[in-house]
C-alpha cells in the first residue's frame, strides 16, 4: 500500500527582527500540525505570538534521528510539519539535514520557504567582487583542528564565509589572520537585524586589536566573510604547506598530493614528487 505523505515544510525564522518573517511563513506555522522546532522553549513565544496552534516537537543536535523517525510517522498519518530552527534557516549550520533527507528517502514532499539566513543577508553587505563563494559554517573549536581546517581553504580564490560563537571569535580571527593571509578582506557581521547589528570590514591583521577594543564587539551571534585568495597566494610555499599538513595527518602519498595540487593549483607529479622526498625525510629521522 502507497503511504500518502502530508508536506514538511521547511521554514526560515527571524534572525532577530520579528519583522523579517514573512506573510506565507506565517501562514504555514498557522495551518501546519506540528511544528518540529530545534529549542520549543525558544520558538513557542513566536507561535504565540503569530497566533500559531501547532504543537511543538524537539528536533535538536542531540535527537535528529529520533526526532527524524517522529516527524516522518506525523506526516505518514496525514499531518503536516513545519521544521524551523532557533534563527534563520533549518539545516545551514543548525539541525534539520537529517529530517529533510529522510522525508526525501520515504518519498514525501519537501516544501522549501525562502527567507532569513546570517550567511547570505552579510554576503550581500560585504562588497567581495569575487564570482564564487564558499559556506564553511563553524570552524573547530580546537586551535589545531581549527587551522588545519583553514590551511584547506586557505588557496581558494573564493569569499569565506563563516559562523563563529563570541567565546571563539578572538581565537579564530586570530587563526584566519596567520593562516589565510594578514592583508586579506575581513568583514564581521554581528548580531543582523537586531538592536545592536555591526557590520565592519576591515584587514585580517587588524581584526583582533578592533574586537579588543571595545568588549561589546565581542559579543553577540557572528558571520564572518574573508575575500578569496589572489594568485600570489597560491605560490609554491603554499602548496608544499598544504602537503606537509596532509602527510602529516598520515595520508596515503598518492592521496596527499593529489588534495595538495587541487587545492593549491600546482603539478600533481611535482607534488607526488615532493611528497616521496618529505616522507623519506621522516623515515629517515
Amino acid at each position: 500500500m502507497t503511504i500518502e505523505y502530508a508536506p514538511l515544510y521547511v521554514v526560515p525564522t527571524p534572525l532577530g527582527n520579528l519583522a523579517d518573517l514573512s506573510e506565507r511563513a506565517r501562514a504555514v506555522l498557522s495551518a501546519v500540525a506540528w511544528v518540529a522546532a530545534e529549542d520549543t522553549r525558544h520558538s513557542a513565544p513566536l507561535l504565540r505570538r503569530i497566533g500559531a496552534k501547532a504543537r511543538l516537537l524537539a528536533a535538536h543536535a542531540h535527537n535528529e534521528n529520533a526526532a527524524a523517525e517522529r516527524v516522518l510517522a506525523l506526516l505518514a498519518s496525514g499531518e503536516s510539519v513545519a521544521l524551523i530552527s532557533d534563527a534563520g534557516t533549518p539545516g545551514i549550520s543548525d539541525p534539520g539535514a537529517r529530517i529533510v533527507a529522510r522525508a526525501h528517502a520515504a518519498g514525501a514532499r519537501v516544501i522549501p520557504l525562502p527567507g532569513p539566513c546570517a550567511a547570505i543577508t552579510a554576503l550581500s553587505a560585504a562588497g567581495f567582487s569575487e564570482a564564487h563563494w564558499l559556506f564553511f559554517g563553524f570552524l573547530p573549536a580546537k586551535s589545531g583542528q581549527r587551522q588545519a581546517a583553514l590551511q584547506t581553504v586557505a588557496t581558494l580564490p573564493y569569499a569565506l564565509v563563516f559562523y563563529e560563537a563570541p567565546h571563539r571569535v578572538l581565537e579564530s580571527v586570530a587563526d584566519m589572520a596567520a593562516i589565510l593571509g594578514a592583508e586579506r578582506a575581513l568583514l564581521i557581521a554581528r548580531e543582523i537585524s537586531k538592536t545592536f547589528e555591526t557590520l565592519h570590514r576591515l584587514p585580517l591583521n587588524k581584526a583582533v586589536d578592533w574586537l579588543r577594543a571595545d568588549p561589546m564587539r565581542q559579543k553577540g551571534e557572528f558571520t564572518l566573510i574573508v575575500s578569496g585568495a589572489t594568485a600570489k597566494e597560491n605560490a609554491p610555499e603554499t602548496a608544499e604547506r598544504l602537503l606537509r599538513l596532509f602527510l602529516a595527518e598520515d595520508l596515503p602519498i598518492k592521496q596527499a598530493s593529489k588534495l595538495a595540487a587541487t587545492l593549491s593549483g600546482r603539478n600533481k607529479n611535482e607534488l607526488y614528487a615532493r611528497a616521496l622526498t618529505i616522507r623519506g625525510q621522516s623515515t629517515e629521522n
